[in-house]
């Protein structure tokens, strides 16, 4: 047994289980209330921020020339396509400048608004220049690009409004390419820009693009730690809209109105490890914050598990759990139906409870050379996983894990995949948008 629980789970059973039961009736209402209708897929996280959605009759085995359409993108994008009723708004690079684009659910481009200059991505293999994705309310749709980029659309293209933020507050610094993406709470747009100069978080007015609050976020850490990769989560702490932030080593949840630190988490590198970078964000289920913490890469993974809840300094109160036995790298953890189920760097598939930590199981896809840079999505029970080389895995989960097809999309693959209605999925590769059935 690898879990380790702090001494203050270790007694009072029932005091957990009513604390459970209150975190879980909490966020299952926020999540009500922000999942939109059955088909739409506003942020790359999903309606319900978990990375998941019901349904059924979703596809397993296909081939990238039998496809329901697909259509040539103008540059290569690490971010996912969103939906919102009858349009699926893509970011991408386009002859040099940013780019969003918009189809009809049946792939015919509906328009195209050219933006500011492109800054091309540092790294060329694994790194884009749009590789956050875009975030939509129905009424505008919310773009950030490396290149400093924050714009504001009409669902018809126009700009609403427009700044570049690294002509304002100067350039990220970061090892690798920008990946933070944006998120919407209420009447408010909020971004981390989390890196190794001044961090900050900050609410931004959908209608101005006005900045109403920021607040810094730098913590001293060991090297690279303090490069943010990961996306703010909203959650509900009490009778507040929250969010919450991993970097620096630290989990912190903010009110959504103003910024102000509810509440912070620390304890999760106590040995002070080196170039273990935040990418996968963490994910909410059981009444917990899923954590993953260090590099499973260089198998220094390991995962974590926060209580909602508290005040303050909350990291001798509310550390659930923690495990050191496996750990994600860039993919972020799903959850579905209760439990959390985690895509390792070469294609292990963890599943576990969020409550306990405990594995209900572990399985593998067929191993290769070619790592998991996408998240996993699971569309009416089942996971689809794509490799970097474009190979895309869908497999059946629940009390148990069965491969149902491999799919080889022919170009690299390093958007999640993004659930689309009637059953259908999209896939974003380095040249095409496919829509499989």
């Amino acid at each position: 047994m690898k879990t380790r629980l702090p001494l203050h789970c270790k007694s009072g059973r029932l005091s957990i289980c009513c604390h459970f039961t209150a975190s879980f009736i909490v966020t299952t209402l926020f999540s009500l209330s922000v999942a939109s209708a059955s088909e739409d897929w506003p942020s790359w996280r999903g309606p319900a921020f978990d990375g998941s959605r019901a349904g059924k009759d979703y596809p397993t085995k296909w081939s990238s020339d039998k496809v329901a359409w697909k259509v040539a993108l103008p540059g290569k994008g690490a971010s996912c396509p969103i939906i919102w009723g009858d349009q699926i708004y893509v970011s991408s690079p386009d002859a040099g400048v940013d780019a969003v684009l918009a189809f009809n659910h049946e792939g015919k481009e509906l328009w195209r608004t050219r933006l500011g200059k492109e800054d091309a991505p540092r790294h060329k293999t694994l790194g884009t220049s749009s590789n956050a994705s875009p975030v939509t309310d129905g009424k505008g749709v919310f773009v950030y690009f490396k290149s400093g980029n924050l714009v504001a659309l009409e669902t018809d293209g126009k700009i609403r409004w427009q700044r570049n933020l690294t002509e304002e507050f100067g350039a990220e610094e970061l090892y690798w390419d920008q990946g933070s993406s944006p998120i919407l709470i209420g009447e408010l747009l909020i971004l981390a820009r989390l890196h190794g100069g001044d961090s900050w978080i900050a609410g931004f007015d959908k209608a101005t693009g006005e900045i109403r609050w920021k607040k810094e976020r730098d913590y001293e850490c060991p090297a690279e730690n303090d490069h943010g990769y990961s996306s703010p989560i909203p959650f509900r702490h009490g009778d507040r809209d929250a969010m919450l932030v991993w970097c620096s080593d630290r989990l912190t949840a903010h009110a959504a109105d103003d910024g102000s630190l509810l509440w912070s988490c620390t304890g999760f590198n106590p040995d002070s490890n080196t170039l273990w970078p935040p990418i996968a964000t963490p994910v909410i289920a059981g009444g917990n914050v899923i954590v993953p913490v260090g590099r499973d890469d260089r198998q220094q993974a390991g995962v974590h598990a926060v209580r909602l809840g508290g005040e303050g300094d909350v990291s001798a109160t509310h550390r659930a759990w923690e495990r050191d036995d496996f750990g994600v790298f860039v993919a972020s953890p799903v959850a579905y139906e209760g439990r959390v189920y985690l895509l390792r760097h070469k294609g292990k598939v963890v599943c576990l409870d969020p409550v306990t930590g405990k594995p209900h199981w572990e399985a593998e896809f067929p191993r290769e050379s070619d790592a998991y840079y996408a998240s996993p999505v699971i569309a009416g029970g089942i996971l689809y996983a794509a490799r970097e080389d474009g190979v895309v895995f869908a497999a059946r989960i629940g009390e148990n894990f069965e491969i149902l097809g491999e799919n080889d999309m022919g170009e690299q693959i390093l958007a999640t995949p993004v659930p689309l209605g009637g059953g259908r999925l999209l896939l974003r590769g380095s040249a095409h948008l496919f829509c499989v059935d």
